[in-house]
């Protein structure tokens, strides 16, 4: 595809007009402030008109929980622990692998609507979610959760052969759209010894690691409580598990000694800020951890939390929240909230060649139409983009090179069939509990 005459944020999400984007095998080829010449230019094929439109980098989800979207409106004005323990859990123990291919797919289709082309997932039956995105042609760093009570060590889990299964069929599949990471759900999920297996695990086998941490008060005071003062970053860390890269979600509650660990460990910090202010948690102290040089990114959190997958919802809730929370109007600048939820979401899955706009990155790219009334004037297109902008602006998503959404069809999946399953299957979980 050519983009002809379209308006851009580059890869230092600077604002170009009047440029022309060549795509060709699935990378960005071309870019210049005229067209390519001659035979130059037909050989990207179609020439799609770029007046008045923004193409950018599409997004990148740092956290979600994709297969969650059979939760939706399901667990409702809770708080965390409540949530888990009696909405969620019941229903996850009904969940089928077929299920999770289904919630896993409309979740695609909702985040390709959205300008969304890659996500870190962490959940069950994590084969049939991978095989979703594969299909749904998205990327995916896909985990299945460690969750271990008592003493019981990986080696004695089923998730270590698992794990095994994953690493051998689906690291690197789809032309390396699928990337396989370890996860560990928790501190209160799980046991030192299984999580220091996980570390070693992920360590010997040269994988990232996605886990929560500090999402609660309550999460985070009661590991002091277990582990000699440790907070949940700093256990994870004396247990190893920080010597790999990692992505933590959500840091809601970490402290100062926390931050420091962060920098020094180069953590990618997942903020959720939708997700943690609908269950009542909290704010993480994002300008604090900007200040100090922490990676972070963006995540929406699974359906059940956030209830949709509008990154650019939560791209405007990192920008403004914390304006209000520190009565600082300078904090979490609008270019700080966008390197967020593109650039930084694409390093923290372990994808370097991704999250920008620049000739020889991967054309992850989304369009935008500016024609509407939100968008004008463009006085400043980036504040646009944040403060103005709307999901529902998408008009295209590409992911590698291949058009995953345009202008409400869905080329790789149908999203009618994706509805219905879902719906029934659950109806049928609900009506099992």
């Amino acid at each position: 595809m050519l983009f002809a005459d379209i308006d851009l944020l580059d890869e230092n999400l600077d604002y170009r007009t009047h440029q022309w984007v060549g795509v060709s095998d699935g990378r960005i080829a071309y870019l210049g402030d005229a067209a390519p010449e001659g035979a130059d230019a037909a050989a990207y094929g179609e020439v799609y008109d770029g007046r008045g439109k923004l193409l950018m980098p599409a997004f990148y989800n740092a956290h979600a929980h994709a297969p969650m979207t059979l939760l939706r409106g399901y667990a409702e004005n809770l708080p965390l622990q409540s949530w888990l323990n009696d909405r969620v859990f019941p229903f996850e123990a009904k969940i089928t692998p077929e299920d999770c291919y289904w919630g896993t797919l409309l979740s695609c289709a909702e985040m390709a609507r959205y300008g969304v082309v890659s996500f870190s997932d962490m959940y069950y039956h994590m084969q049939e979610g991978a095989r979703a995105a594969i299909d749904a042609g998205l990327k995916m760093n896909v985990s299945d959760t460690l969750i271990a009570f008592g003493d019981v060590g990986l080696d004695e889990l089923p998730l270590r052969a698992q794990d095994d299964r994953l690493v051998s069929e689906l690291h690197g599949a789809a032309d390396g759209r699928i990337v396989v990471d370890c996860n560990i759900h928790a501190e209160y999920t799980s046991n030192p010894r299984a999580v220091a297996d996980m570390a070693a695990y992920a360590k010997a086998n040269g994988l990232r690691i996605q886990l929560h941490a500090s999402e609660t008060a309550l999460e985070h005071e009661e590991c002091k409580q277990r582990h000699d003062g440790l907070t949940p970053i700093r256990y994870f860390e004396s247990l190893g598990v920080l010597d790999v890269p990692v992505t933590a979600a959500h840091c809601v509650w970490v402290d100062d000694e926390d931050i420091d660990v962060l920098v020094r460990r180069g953590v990618f910090v997942a903020a959720n800020p939708a997700s943690n202010m609908k269950l009542g948690s909290g704010f993480a102290p994002i300008p604090k951890m900007l200040e100090r040089g922490v990676n972070v990114c963006l995540g929406t959190d699974g359906m059940a939390s956030n209830n949709n997958h509008d990154m650019m919802q939560d791209l405007y809730l990192l920008a403004l929240l914390y304006k209000g929370a520190t009565h600082d109007p300078a904090v979490v600048t609008p270019k700080q909230a966008l390197a967020a939820a593109t650039r930084m979401g694409a390093l923290s899955q372990g994808r370097a060649d991704c999250g920008y706009v620049a000739v020889g990155a991967k054309a992850d790219l989304c369009v935008v139409d500016t024609s509407g009334p939100s968008w004008a004037p463009m006085t400043n297109p980036l504040v646009n983009v944040v403060y103005a902008g709307h999901g529902a602006d998408v008009c295209l998503t590409m992911c590698d090179g291949r058009v995953v959404y345009r202008d409400g069809s869905y080329p790789t999946l149908d999203v009618e069939r994706a509805k219905a399953e879902v719906d029934a299957r659950t109806k049928r979980i609900i009506g099992e509990l």
